[in-house]
């Protein structure tokens, strides 16, 4: 079976405002397909500016068959590479994060500066010319305290997402914040689902109590459309941007990347149980109005995002398998906000804990659900569902053209 042309076929095929069929959630192949022409392809969200301190810091992640390093160097640049080394391969950087005065390979110690730079192969023959041999570039972009990556070699323009989304993220000062609190959770689940259940709150009532104490279920805030009629949404944009935050809702034209202001639940400021405050000290020394509700970002196909005016909480999704999706959770708070004093630990985190864990049943349920011979495509619903839709209409469009391409792009096509 020609797995292109059997994708081509179902999306063409699809009745609009309905799930996709069982292939997209569960065929291996088809997951290959959309790591090849989406993730191997598209710029996505990896961390933050704020988990490399100082020259050295580094991360790493996982993309599909791709390791990643990210580190500071000596000048303050943020730089991203494939953490394999020119040697033979093994992974330089072989722990979550860390840091190093130079990237020295495990296996031979072939030693990288934080550039990128081949400084020392041992004992190799007499001609060899370590300036061939440096770690292969990763393009890296940073914006508004976020750093996003693209695998390809001639990555999309990171330009249009920058102009829009970084007015929103400036005030917040997320480069000068910290992680209190990380978590990773594994979802038995294709991403694509985690996103459905992401982008609407149809299922809220009824599986999240305690984020229902705060966040609002309305549809103009869960969705994309209605916020521009909505008195309240209206009088909270008008509120927020008088004290310098941008806040209308905002959509690139290819519908991958949006963000919004939205308005919590009566008179909540936080995520927490009571809606009060999880840290004293606001999270900007920059923005000091109070009820600023939450800065909500999302990019596709790795990232959505909760900004408030004490903390802030950013989830990056990434892909394990058809059947698997890895979701990490940050908590950032002020730089100089101190545990036990300014935050407590288990309060700032409660809500999204249940609500992480309860998301990964509700997607892991779904996913076996969909499992059974006797699954069809299903309506979405127009009112509450509108998130999903759109998303839905984002896949289809976004992977179909590059289905057509002449040539085919496989591994080939990337660094």
């Amino acid at each position: 079976m020609d797995t292109r042309n059997d994708m081509l076929r179902l999306l063409h095929s699809r009745r609009e405002g309905f799930s996709l069929e069982q292939p997209f959630y569960t065929d291996p192949e088809f997951f290959k397909l959309d790591m090849e022409l989406i993730w191997y392809r598209d710029w996505l969200f990896i961390g933050h500016d704020c988990e490399l301190p100082k020259p050295g810091s580094y991360i790493t992640a996982q993309i599909g068959d791709y390791p990643i390093v990210l580190v500071r160097d000596q000048q303050g640049k943020i730089n991203a590479f494939h953490n394999s080394c020119r040697h033979r391969g093994s992974r330089v950087c072989n722990a979550d994060r860390g840091t190093a005065a130079k990237l020295v390979c495990p296996y031979h110690q072939w030693t990288y500066e934080l550039d990128g730079r081949l400084l020392f192969a041992r004992q190799m023959a007499d001609g060899f010319d370590k300036s061939q041999f440096g770690l292969k570039p990763v393009a890296c972009e940073s914006v508004g305290g976020y750093i996003f990556i693209c695998l390809a070699k001639e990555p999309a323009d990171f330009a249009p997402m920058r102009a829009m989304i970084e007015p929103y993220l400036l005030p917040h000062r997320l480069r000068e914040a910290k992680v209190a609190f990380e978590s990773t959770i594994v979802e038995k689940g294709n991403w694509k689902l985690v996103w459905e259940n992401n982008r609407e709150c149809y299922h809220c009532a009824g599986n999240h109590p305690e984020l229902c104490k705060t966040f609002p279920e309305a549809p103009t805030v869960t969705g994309v459309q209605g916020a521009d009629s909505d008195p309240e949404m209206l009088a909270h944009w008008a509120k927020c941007e008088a004290a310098g935050l941008p806040s209308k809702f905002r959509i690139d034209p290819a519908g991958q990347y949006r963000a919004t202001r939205a308005p919590l639940l009566r008179d909540a400021v936080s995520y927490t149980m009571t809606g009060k405050r999880a840290v004293k000290r606001n999270l900007s020394d920059s923005v000091a109005t109070d009820r600023i509700g939450s800065l909500l970002l999302y990019h596709y196909p790795t990232t959505w995002n909760h900004i408030l005016g004490d903390h802030a909480v950013t989830f990056r999704v990434l892909p394990i398998s058809a059947t698997e999706t890895a979701v990490t959770t940050k908590w950032l708070v002020h730089k100089d906000a101190v545990e036990g004093v300014d935050y407590d630990l288990a309060e700032l985190t409660h809500v999204w804990t249940e609500t992480n864990d309860q998301d990964r049943r509700i997607v892991e349920e779904n996913a076996f659900g969909i499992l059974s011979p006797a699954y069809e495509p299903g309506p979405y619903s127009e009112l509450h569902e509108g998130g999903v839709i759109q998303f839905v209409e984002w896949y289809a469009a976004f992977i179909g053209p590059r289905l057509t391409e002449g040539e085919r792009p496989a591994l080939r096509s990337v660094a």
